[in-house]
């Protein structure tokens, strides 16, 4: 369970998130949208303690995670841009991650399902940007955690990988997982989200599943139904 009770967030004079509250009380996929600016990295990054609101709360499971860092460890993190030592082979770095969690959890599984055998030996800076984004995957699900927080995770995918991204997501729905995604995929969302969370100028716009959206909006399809709220 994810509480949120009004966070804020400024960086300097610019005010990215305004009074932001919202609760997510069952597992599922949860889509959180908006335009380029409207704070949705921002929030999720402070979900995950990366970035200190200037005020609110923020719990998790009934548990307040200001100043904590224990319970990352029940959250699965795909940037948009991941950073890793270019030198590193994709078996090292795989290595590494293990090492550090003390945990293999299930990356050879992973591995097999996204193809990425032929790679283990081959190092990080020879990898294309959609091989890099496997790997990135194989990170973020290697180990289980009860939130996964997926920023733009399609990037750079090809069309087979991109089922395979989608089978897991919906497997690890199944498991119980909540499941954060950013993207402006709008056919990911309508094909996977059963709720919408959606940022409009650091504000919780819309909150709800993608019918309410629908009539809220007069709109049959989700990118015109975003459209419409954009220009409202």
């Amino acid at each position: 369970m994810i509480e949120v009770s009004n966070i804020q967030k400024k960086f300097g004079k610019l005010e990215v998130l305004k009074d932001i509250n919202f609760t997510i009380d069952r597992p599922g996929v949860f889509a959180v949208l908006g335009h380029n600016g409207s704070g949705k990295t921002t929030m999720l990054k402070i979900l995950l303690g990366m970035v200190l609101p200037n005020q609110g709360q923020i719990k998790i499971d009934g548990k307040d995670i200001g100043g904590t860092w224990a319970y990352r460890k029940q959250i699965a993190y795909l940037p948009q841009i991941a950073r890793f030592p270019e030198n590193l082979t994709v078996k090292e770095l795989i290595k590494m991650i293990q090492d550090i969690r003390n945990e293999k959890g299930k990356a050879d599984q992973l591995v097999c399902q996204f193809g990425l055998n032929k790679f283990l030996d081959k190092k990080l800076s020879e990898l294309s940007g959609g091989t890099r984004q496997k790997v990135n995957i194989v990170l973020a699900f290697m180990f289980d955690s009860s939130i996964c927080i997926l920023d733009e995770p399609t990037a750079g995918l090809d069309p087979v990988a991109l089922i395979e991204l989608k089978r897991l997501i919906e497997s690890e729905k199944r498991n119980g997982k909540i499941i954060l995604i950013t993207t402006h995929i709008m056919s990911l969302v309508e094909e996977l989200a059963e709720e919408i969370i959606f940022l409009l100028d650091g504000k919780i716009h819309f909150q709800g599943s993608l019918d309410q959206l629908g009539k809220e909006t007069e709109e049959d399809d989700l990118e015109h139904a975003i459209a419409a709220m954009l220009v409202a």
